[in-house]
C-alpha cells in the first residue's frame, strides 16, 4: 500500500470512530489524495458492491459548487454525460477524463469554472465499490495519463478505506428502529410531502454525521429519477450504520397514474440485508451459509447437520464471522443483522 493511500485508510477510519462530519471527511480525502494527483475539487462515493453501477449509498463532495453536483446529476439522469459512471464500470481499464468541449456536461464544467475531471470507478472482482472524481479549476492543467495511472493503481486502495470507513464503527449504533416512513416526490422531483415517521427519519439522518441538506436532496431527486428510469431494475439502495446510524433501507418506486414516486425509508434488516451486509464485511459464502441458519436460530450441532459438516467447522466459521465483524458474540451479532 503506498503511503498516501494507507493514510487515507487509517484516517477515514478514524473519521468514522470520532464521528467526524460529512464536510470533514470530504476534506481529509483531499488531503490524502493531494500527494498523488493535485486537485481542486474531488467526490468519493461508496455503493453496494454490485456487478455495475447502481446508485451511491453514501458519498463525500470537497470543492465542489453543490448547484454543480445538482446539475451534473440532472444530466447524468437523463442521459446526457459522455464520462456516465455505468459506462465507464463496463471499460477494460475503468478511468476516464473529460475535459473542455462542446458537450453539455463539458460546457457546463466550464460554466462553474472546473476545466476538467478524472473520474474512476473502484471496481474489483467482486463488484463496483464506488466513485472517486477529481477536478480542476478552468485553465489549470489538464488530467493526463500520468494522472490517470495513479489513480487507477490507488484502486485496491481507495476499496479497502471505504470498506474500513463502513466497518469502523459498532455493529450496534444505537439509533432507534424507526418505523418506515413514505416520502412522495413530485414530477420534478423534489418532495411533495411525507409521512410523520419520514421527517423523524429526516432527523436522524442529519444528525448522524452533519450532511448538508443539498446532499440529502441530492440523494432522494437521484433515486426518484433512477425509478423514472424504465430500463432500470428495481432496487433498494442500503445505506450503512455509519453514515445513517443504523442500516437503513432505501426503496423508490414510480407512480405512473401521477407520474410521482414514492420512497419508503426503512430500517434494514434480516435477509433482504444479508447481501450487502456480507459483502461489507467480506464475508465468504459458506459463511454466510451458517449466518443465514444463525439468523433462523439454528444451533451449531443443527448447522452442521444441514450443511454436511461438522460443529467443529460451524464454530470455525463463527469466530471467522465474529473477528470479521467486531461482534462480540451470537446475539449481538443476531442483533444488529436482524435489527
Amino acid at each position: 500500500m503506498t503511503r498516501s493511500g494507507d493514510r487515507l485508510a487509517r484516517e477515514f477510519a478514524a473519521s468514522a470512530r470520532q464521528g467526524a462530519s460529512a464536510v470533514e471527511t470530504a476534506e481529509l480525502i483531499s488531503r490524502a489524495l493531494a500527494p498523488v494527483v493535485a486537485h481542486d475539487a474531488v467526490r468519493l462515493a461508496g455503493s453496494n458492491p454490485a456487478p455495475g453501477w447502481d446508485m451511491g449509498s453514501f458519498g463525500f463532495w470537497h470543492g465542489y459548487e453543490p448547484a454543480l453536483v445538482v446539475e451534473l446529476q440532472n444530466r447524468y439522469f437523463l442521459g446526457d454525460d459522455p464520462w456516465a459512471v455505468d459506462a465507464i464500470a463496463r471499460r477494460p481499464v475503468p478511468v476516464a477524463m473529460l475535459g473542455v468541449g462542446d458537450h453539455g456536461a463539458q460546457r457546463l464544467l466550464a460554466e462553474h469554472g472546473v476545466g476538467c475531471e478524472l473520474r474512476l470507478v473502484l471496481r474489483d472482482g467482486r463488484g463496483v465499490w464506488g466513485v472517486l472524481t477529481l477536478a480542476r479549476e478552468l485553465g489549470g492543467r489538464p488530467f493526463d495519463a500520468v494522472d490517470a495511472r495513479r489513480v487507477l493503481d490507488l484502486t485496491p486502495e481507495l476499496i479497502a478505506a471505504l470498506r474500513g470507513y463502513v466497518m469502523a464503527v459498532p455493529l450496534q449504533s444505537g439509533a432507534p428502529a424507526l418505523p418506515p416512513g413514505v416520502v412522495i416526490m413530485g414530477p420534478d422531483n423534489r418532495v411533495k410531502t411525507a409521512t410523520p415517521q419520514a421527517y423523524r427519519w429526516k432527523e436522524q439522518l442529519s444528525r448522524e454525521r452533519g450532511v448538508p441538506a443539498w446532499m440529502g436532496e441530492l440523494f432522494f431527486a437521484g433515486l426518484a429519477m433512477r425509478a423514472r428510469d424504465p430500463h432500470a431494475v428495481p432496487s433498494t439502495v442500503y445505506g450503512p450504520s455509519v453514515t445513517y446510524g443504523r442500516w437503513t433501507g432505501f426503496h423508490a418506486e414510480l407512480l405512473p397514474e401521477t407520474g410521482e414516486v414514492a420512497m419508503v425509508i426503512e430500517a434494514a434488516s434480516g435477509k433482504q440485508l444479508l447481501p450487502v451486509f456480507c459483502d461489507w464485511y467480506g464475508i465468504t459464502a459458506r459463511e454466510r451459509q451458517v449466518l443465514t441458519e444463525v439468523l433462523d436460530g439454528a444451533p451449531p450441532k443443527r448447522i452442521a447437520g444441514r450443511l454436511g459438516v461438522s460443529p467443529y467447522t460451524v464454530n470455525d466459521h463463527l469466530k471467522a464471522i465474529f473477528r470479521k465483524t467486531g461482534a462480540g458474540g451470537r446475539d449481538e451479532l443476531v442483533t444488529a443483522v436482524t435489527g
